[in-house]
């Protein structure tokens, strides 16, 4: 693949994304390369080792790379799929982590979005800071109450990684508003 015409210093793609603020780190950058996001010189990259010229035209086609996380995605996949909207509604996030689900529903119009998340330090700063995000860090699932999210949700998400959903539905389940929708992903390893 040819990088640029002319000669001149060349770098790693994965770091001139970061350098360009086409990427945010080197390792969202690499997530990029190797989903096929970013094209230089007109061909799709494959390497983030890959060495480019510093005038090579690079264009990023990357649906994620907006979102805090590419976990994003699934949420919008699964919204526009079983046709929910999260507007005007108190929603559960349950292992929110960096916060791609919240940020889905915070840009889709959820009143109040509670991220839960058995760890600490997770949620990317932007969500921390937005005004309708209530973070619930250090908090597992299974010890969740109506205290922790003042009184029910219209709505509950997941994307859990290292509890079964048996364990972590039923609290969320018990702090649902009657009609209260769901999207849930399931982890084979779990179910």
């Amino acid at each position: 693949m040819a990088a640029s015409s002319s000669g001149g210093e060349r770098r790693r793609l994965d770091v001139t994304l970061v350098e360009r603020g086409i990427a945010p780190t080197r390792a969202r950058a690499r997530d990029a390369i190797l989903r096929g996001a970013i094209v230089v010189a007109g061909e799709t990259a494959t390497r983030p080792a890959m060495m480019v010229a510093a005038d090579a035209p690079i264009e990023a086609y990357d649906p994620a790379g907006r979102y805090v996380s590419r976990a994003a995605l699934k949420l919008v996949a699964g919204l526009d799929h079983f046709g929910y909207s999260p507007a005007g509604l108190s929603i559960l996030d349950v292992g929110a982590s960096t916060g791609g689900f919240t940020e889905v529903l915070i840009e889709r119009g959820a009143e109040r979005v509670y991220a839960v998340d058995v760890g600490h330090d997770q949620l990317h700063q932007r969500l921390r800071d937005h005004p309708a995000v209530r973070m619930r860090e250090g908090l597992n699932v299974r010890d969740l109450t109506a205290a922790d999210v003042h009184g029910a949700v219209g709505a509950i998400v997941s994307d859990v990684s290292f509890i079964s959903l048996r364990l972590a539905l039923p609290p969320a389940l018990a702090v649902a508003a009657p009609g209260a929708w769901g999207v849930f992903l399931v982890k084979p390893q779990f179910e």
